[in-house]
C-alpha cells in the first residue's frame, strides 16, 4: 500500500505540491504527470462547487496525487471536503490554541472529534465501508494542517502546535506579512525574522513545517529553510510561462 502524505510527512520525507485555485481536472492530471507529490485546492481563495471539489479529488486519486483541500470560512467546508474524499485539510487563519481545538473537533470523527458520521458518501465509497474501521482510518490517515499566518499565531506557536491532532503547521508568509504590517510582502527584516523564528521552533518542537513557493529559487530556499512540505502556485506557474514564452518570441521579431 501507497504511503499517505501524513505518513510521508511524519517519516520526514520531502514532498512537494501545487495550490489550485480554478476547476480544471486536466490541469490536476498534468501535476500528477509532472511528478508532484500532492495537490492543494484551493477553497479559499479559489472558485468551487462542491461537485467540481470532488471532480479535482477524483482527479487527485486517479493520477496518484494525494488530494489536499485548503478550506473555506464556510462552518460546512472541512466536512464537505472530507465527505467528497480529501486526504487532507488545510485550515486558514488559525491564531489561537482554541482556533486549532476547533479544527480537530471538525476534522476528527468522535470520539476525537464531533464531525458529522454519514456512509452514504465517497469518503466511504458510497456505503461499502462503515462503522468502527472507516471511522479509525478516517481519524488516523487524514492530514490536518493549520495556517500560521499571524503576528499572533506565530506568539502562540507551540500552544497552537500542541494541539493533538495537528499534524502540520502551514507558513502563510503574504497574510503574515500584511498581519504583522507591511503590504508590500515579506521581505522586511522583521517579517523575516518572525518566519526564522517559526522554523526555529518547528525545529525545536519536532513540528513539520511546509510553506508556499512563488518560484524555484522560493522552493529551494524553503527546503533549506527546514519545509518538508512545499507547494507551488499553480496559476503563478503558468501564467510565468506565458509570459517567458511571448517574450522570447518578442525578442526573435527584433
Amino acid at each position: 500500500m501507497c504511503k499517505t502524505v501524513k505518513e510521508k510527512i511524519q517519516n520526514g520525507e520531502q514532498i512537494t505540491g501545487v495550490f489550485i485555485g480554478i476547476y480544471s481536472p486536466a490541469i490536476v492530471e498534468m501535476c500528477g504527470h509532472a511528478g508532484f507529490d500532492f495537490i492543494v485546492i484551493d477553497d479559499e481563495h479559489g472558485a468551487f462547487s462542491y461537485s467540481e471539489l470532488e471532480n479535482m479529488i477524483r482527479t487527485a486519486e486517479l493520477i496518484n496525487l494525494a488530494p489536499i483541500v485548503r478550506v473555506s470560512y464556510d462552518n460546512a467546508s472541512i466536512q464537505k471536503a472530507l465527505d467528497r474524499g480529501a486526504k487532507g485539510i488545510q485550515v486558514p487563519m488559525i491564531s489561537t490554541k482554541e482556533d486549532a481545538m476547533q479544527v480537530v473537533q471538525k476534522a476528527k470523527f468522535p470520539p476525537v472529534g464531533n464531525r458529522g458520521v454519514a456512509y452514504s458518501h465517497r469518503a466511504a465509497r458510497y456505503g461499502m465501508d462503515t462503522g468502527k474501521a472507516f471511522i479509525e482510518q478516517s481519524n488516523s490517515e487524514i492530514l490536518v494542517a493549520v495556517h500560521i499566518e499571524t503576528k499572533e499565531a506565530v506568539e502562540n506557536f507551540e500552544e497552537i502546535m500542541g494541539v493533538e491532532g495537528i499534524d502540520l503547521a502551514f507558513l502563510g508568509t503574504t497574510d503574515l506579512s500584511v498581519s504583522m504590517g507591511y503590504q508590500d510582502g515579506p521581505h522586511h527584516q522583521e517579517v523575516q525574522e518572525a518566519i526564522a523564528l517559526i522554523y526555529e521552533k518547528g525545529k525545536k518542537l519536532n513540528v513539520p513545517i511546509g510553506t508556499v513557493a512563488g518560484n524555484e529559487h522560493a522552493a529551494r530556499q524553503a527546503i533549506e529553510d527546514g519545509a518538508i512540505y512545499v507547494v507551488a502556485v499553480g496559476t503563478s506557474i503558468i501564467s510565468n510561462a506565458f509570459s517567458s514564452f511571448v517574450k522570447s518570441t518578442e525578442a526573435s521579431k527584433k
